[in-house]
């Protein structure tokens, strides 16, 4: 279903960030959110998800399942939780109360720890982690959800030019497999991968 945004208008405590924003996402796609610092990027993921709320207008994504992974800079480094249990918090909503993890559960952890080349720090605390190892352990704790609506904020930041390379193209298998991927982003490498391009400075 496609995402729409009808003449949403938000604005932080003060400062006014979307005013009468209209426009659509497509679904089974990746979208790269593009604009100047202050655009709005990180408000309109942060709508989509529904950790912020429209004060007019109104949005439809058609999905109650959404994962969203944001900025490093957001997320403390000193949590002391190793990065396997940091990826494996994302498969939490499907656990049920006791949060025990079944062979799948599992199965899907290791495979995304494998992807992103995190098996070598699995047992580590995240505070012992690299920044782009960080960075790409937020990214697999999004990707094991596997959640229809994938949101992405600056996914690419920090990362080598190498693994850059493969979260992109993993977010083109996950697109070409169904899912709906938005990313917020500066990389032009991810801009040049995407279906489609959204500039904020342009829609007002």
């Amino acid at each position: 279903m496609k995402i729409v945004f009808n003449k949403v208008d938000f604005e932080h405590p003060g400062v006014p960030v979307f005013h009468g924003l209209s426009l659509s996402i497509a679904p089974n796609a990746v979208t790269a959110l593009v604009g100047s610092n202050g655009s709005g990027k990180s408000t309109l993921l942060g709508l989509l998800a529904g950790v912020l709320s429209p004060d007019a207008g109104c949005l439809s994504t058609g999905v109650d399942d959404v994962a969203f992974a944001v900025q490093r800079s957001a997320v403390t480094d000193n949590f002391p939780i190793t990065a396997f249990e940091a990826v494996m918090m994302g498969r939490w909503r499907r656990l049920g109360l006791m949060r025990r993890p079944k062979p799948v559960d599992r199965a899907i952890v290791e495979h995304w720890l494998t992807e992103l080349g995190l098996v070598d720090v699995r047992d580590r605390t995240l505070g012992e982690l690299s920044g782009g190892q960080r960075q790409r352990v937020l990214l697999a704790q999004a990707f094991v959800q596997q959640a229809p609506l994938l949101l992405l904020d600056e996914p690419t930041t920090g990362l080598d030019s190498g693994s850059a390379a493969v979260v992109v193209e993993h977010l083109r298998r996950l697109a070409d497999a169904g899912t709906t991927v938005v990313a917020a982003t500066h990389d032009a490498a991810v801009v040049l991968a995407a279906d489609h391009r959204i500039d904020l400075d342009e829609a007002g």
